[in-house]
């Protein structure tokens, strides 16, 4: 067997073992890519990237939007058949089996995130640094880009997407574990306007 023929194998050989095929993976992804952009690159304030996002957060997503244990917005399809009904992730996510989750997971974690282009204020970006660094840094290194702290990307997150996300913790309508409740009640509203911003800037 050439090299080139063992490295297709490798690549090949987690979605034989797990019975997600090629096939299916890439009819999932166009599904997911139709409302979180092309290769998961959002182009819409109020959708998040997926791509790049750590695999053990994005199933765990998944695993809970299955479950309709978050929020579920509802949301047009963006690309390609923009007539068809408005959609949720709970509704999206339902069929799922836990091969595909993982196997989408694992696709969108090996993409690079890019972040979105969008407007900020220099000030209110500069408050949310100093926010960020005394109350969030310790989860979210990096100024929110290390997805290697399993807890999402944030810097570079359509600042629309945040705002619904932290609307929704500060209501108690999502699981969050205590540190991270303790740290969101710890926040005034200005101290969150001030950390989309900050999260915003990092373009």
């Amino acid at each position: 067997m050439s090299i080139r023929n063992s490295a297709t194998m490798a690549l090949l050989l987690p979605f034989l073992a797990i019975g997600a095929s090629a096939a299916d993976l890439a009819e999932l992804t166009a599904e997911c890519d139709a409302c979180h952009g092309a290769n998961g690159v959002s182009q819409w304030p109020d959708m998040p990237t997926i791509a790049g996002i750590d695999e053990f957060v994005h199933s765990e997503a998944l695993f809970i939007y299955r479950d309709a244990a978050r929020p579920c917005a509802e949301s047009q399809y963006r690309l390609d058949d923009t007539t068809r009904p408005s959609t949720n992730m709970c509704d999206l996510s339902r069929d799922l089996s836990d091969e595909q989750i993982e196997a989408l997971a694992s696709h969108y974690a090996a993409l690079d995130f890019v972040p979105a282009a969008q407007e900020f204020d220099s000030d209110l970006a500069a408050a949310g640094a100093a926010v960020h660094d005394t109350g969030c840094a310790i989860c979210h290194s990096d100024g929110g880009a290390n997805p290697a702290d399993e807890s999402s990307i944030l810097a570079g997150q359509w600042m629309g997407y945040l705002r619904a996300t932290f609307e929704h913790y500060k209501a108690g309508e999502r699981h969050q574990p205590p540190r991270m409740q303790k740290a969101i009640d710890a926040l005034s509203d200005d101290d969150v306007e001030a950390l989309l911003h900050f999260y915003a800037s990092q373009q």
